[in-house]
C-alpha cells in the first residue's frame, strides 16, 4: 500500500486538523466528538443542515459545509458511519432555534446512527433520506437503493432554501421532492484500498470495469470487459432516464462526479457523452457540474448523476454557495 501516511490510526484526525487549517474562513473542525460547523455561528431561526458519513468520499461531507449548504458534517472513520454522539454534538452546535434537518444517505449505518441521535435531540428534526443509485436496489450496507452523488444536489438546493429562511417541513418536502428526480449510477476501473486494510477491496482485471460499482467498493449490476466512453455513458444514462421517467423537453441537471483517481480530462470527456446521449433523448441540459464530490478514496472511475429540474430547483441551485469545494 502506497499511501500519503504517517500512521494509519490518524488518518482522520490528521486530515480534518489540515482541512480546518486550510479552510479556518470557511469552517471550524470540532474534536472529541469530531464534527465540522461553519466558522460563524448559526443565524437564530435558521433551520440547520446537518449531513455526514464514512470519510474517503472527500470532498463530500465536510467541505459541503459553508453558506448556502450544510451547517455541520459529520466524519466517521474511512467507510465507516460516523456514530451518534458525533451528530447529537454537531447537532445542538448548529441549532439555531428553528430546527435541524437531517440529510442521511441510505445506508444501515448512518440511518441507524442519525435516527439515534435524533431521539435525543431536545430540538425539532426531521430526516431526508438519499436514494438516488439506480445500478441495484439493495446491496452491502444498505437496505433499498444507495445514496450516493446525488445527495451533493440535494444538499445545495436544500442548503439554498434553507439560507432563504425555508421552514423545517417546508425544506425537509423539498429535500425529498429533490432526491425523488434525482438518478445516479457509476462504474469503476480499479479499486480503492482503505487505510486500515492495506489492500483493495477488489479486484479488477486490467481490461474489466465494475458496471454500477458502490461508493465504498460494492459491487453493481454487473463485471463486464472495458467499453469505450460514449457506450459506458450510454448504458448508465438509459438507466437513469429509465428510471426516472422523464418526458422528452424536460431540462435537466447533469453531475459527472470522479471517484477519485480520474483525471478532469476524462471525467469531461464523460461528461460529453453523457450530454450527447441526453440530448439524444430529448432531454436538453441546461445546468451542469463535473468534478469530484463523492469519491471513493483513488478509485478510478466515476458516476453520472441526473436531476430533473423546474423553476424552483433551478433558481436554488443557481443561489450563492460559498463551500470548501463548491462556490459562486
Amino acid at each position: 500500500m502506497k499511501k500519503l501516511v504517517n500512521r494509519v490510526d490518524d488518518v482522520l484526525d490528521e486530515a480534518l486538523r489540515g482541512f480546518g487549517a486550510a479552510h479556518a474562513d470557511i469552517v471550524k473542525v470540532h474534536a472529541s466528538p469530531a464534527f465540522v460547523t461553519r466558522a460563524a455561528p448559526t443565524p437564530r431561526g435558521k433551520v440547520a443542515l446537518l449531513s455526514g458519513g464514512g470519510s474517503g468520499h472527500e470532498p463530500m461531507h465536510a467541505g459541503l459545509v459553508g453558506v448556502g449548504m450544510l451547517d455541520a458534517a459529520c466524519p466517521g472513520q474511512v467507510f465507516t458511519s460516523p456514530t451518534p454522539d458525533q451528530m447529537l454534538a454537531a447537532a445542538r452546535a448548529v441549532d439555531g432555534g428553528a430546527g435541524i434537518l437531517f440529510i442521511v444517505k441510505n445506508y444501515e449505518g448512518d440511518a441507524m446512527n442519525f435516527e439515534m441521535a435524533g431521539e435525543m435531540l431536545e430540538s425539532p428534526h426531521a430526516t431526508v433520506l438519499t436514494n438516488d443509485d439506480v445500478a441495484v436496489e439493495a446491496s452491502t450496507y444498505s437496505t433499498g437503493r444507495r445514496g450516493v452523488a446525488g445527495t451533493v444536489v440535494v444538499e445545495k438546493i436544500v442548503g439554498a432554501a434553507a439560507e432563504a429562511g425555508g421552514r423545517l417541513e417546508a425544506l425537509k418536502a423539498l429535500g425529498d421532492r429533490v432526491n425523488g428526480r434525482t438518478r445516479s449510477m457509476g462504474v469503476a476501473l480499479t479499486s480503492c484500498t482503505v487505510p486500515a486494510a492495506g489492500t483493495p477491496t477488489f479486484t479488477l482485471a486490467d481490461d474489466e470495469m465494475e458496471m454500477g460499482v458502490g461508493i465504498h467498493g460494492e459491487p453493481g449490476r454487473r463485471r463486464v470487459k472495458l467499453m469505450a466512453a460514449d457506450a459506458i455513458a450510454g448504458e448508465m444514462v438509459d438507466a437513469i432516464a429509465g428510471d426516472l421517467g422523464a418526458r422528452r423537453g424536460s431540462e435537466v441537471l447533469l453531475m459527472v462526479n470522479g471517484f477519485g483517481g480520474t483525471p478532469a480530462m476524462e471525467l469531461y470527456l464523460m461528461y460529453d457523452a453523457a450530454r450527447r446521449r441526453l440530448a439524444d433523448k430529448g432531454l436538453p441540459v441546461a445546468r451542469s457540474l463535473v468534478g469530484n464530490y463523492c469519491t471513493s478514496l483513488e478509485m478510478a472511475g466515476c458516476s453520472v448523476t441526473v436531476t430533473l429540474l423546474d423553476d424552483e430547483i433551478a433558481r436554488l441551485w443557481d443561489a450563492p454557495v460559498h463551500t470548501a469545494a463548491l462556490r459562486w
